[in-house]
Parts: C-alpha cells; sequence; structure tokens
C-alpha cells in the first residue's frame, strides 16, 4: 500500500470516527449539541452504577465485546463485508477515544 492510500484511508476512518462520535452524542447525550455544558461522559458513568464500577471499567466491557468480535473476525476465515469490518473497526476506535477523555476529565479533576 501506498503512503497516499494509506494516509487516504486513515483521513476517511478519522472523519467516520467523528461523525459517529456526534451522532451517538445526539443519542446518548440530547443536550450535547444545544447546551455545552451536557455530560458527553454521562452514560458510561450511568452504566459504572450498574455494574458497581467506575466509568473506564463499562468502558472497558463495552469495548471488549467489539474486540472478542474483531478477534474471531481476523481468525476464523470467513470473508466479512468492508461495512461489516469498518462498523467494529470505528467503534473500537471510537471508545478509546472516549477514554483519552476519561483521562482527561480524571486529571482535570484531580487539579480543581
Amino acid at each position: 500500500m501506498t503512503t497516499e492510500i494509506f494516509n487516504k484511508v486513515i483521513d476517511e476512518q478519522v472523519a467516520v470516527c467523528k461523525d459517529i462520535l456526534c451522532q451517538k452524542g445526539v443519542e446518548y447525550t440530547p443536550d450535547a449539541v444545544s447546551e455545552s455544558s451536557a455530560d458527553r461522559l454521562a452514560a458510561f458513568k450511568k452504566a459504572a452504577t450498574i455494574i458497581d464500577g467506575t466509568p473506564k471499567e463499562a468502558l472497558l466491557g463495552m469495548l471488549a465485546k467489539h474486540l472478542v468480535s474483531i478477534s474471531d473476525m481476523c481468525v476464523d476465515g470467513r470473508d466479512y463485508s468492508v461495512e461489516r469490518w469498518s462498523e467494529k473497526i470505528t467503534d473500537s476506535i471510537n471508545y478509546l477515544l472516549i477514554l483519552r477523555a476519561m483521562i482527561d476529565e480524571e486529571r482535570r479533576d484531580k487539579n480543581e
């Protein structure tokens, strides 16, 4: 794969990730679009309460589902559609981006 094609794939993936995160923001945090103070991590905090854990632990559980699926897809020899790969990869990347936001929030809270 040439650098040009590789860079195009990465640019397209980042754009898809951002679009999905914005769409999910509306779905899981309805006030996130109209109200900048809405907590974009609220769903993970609620999930943490359900599992009696931390938001990061809740996120890890959700991410694990996608990673297991990707692992199975990589080794089972079946031919999956690009759309299926894209969905699983995008969701996994997005969970890692959300984890990054959680870490940033924790550090900000400690410094207050």
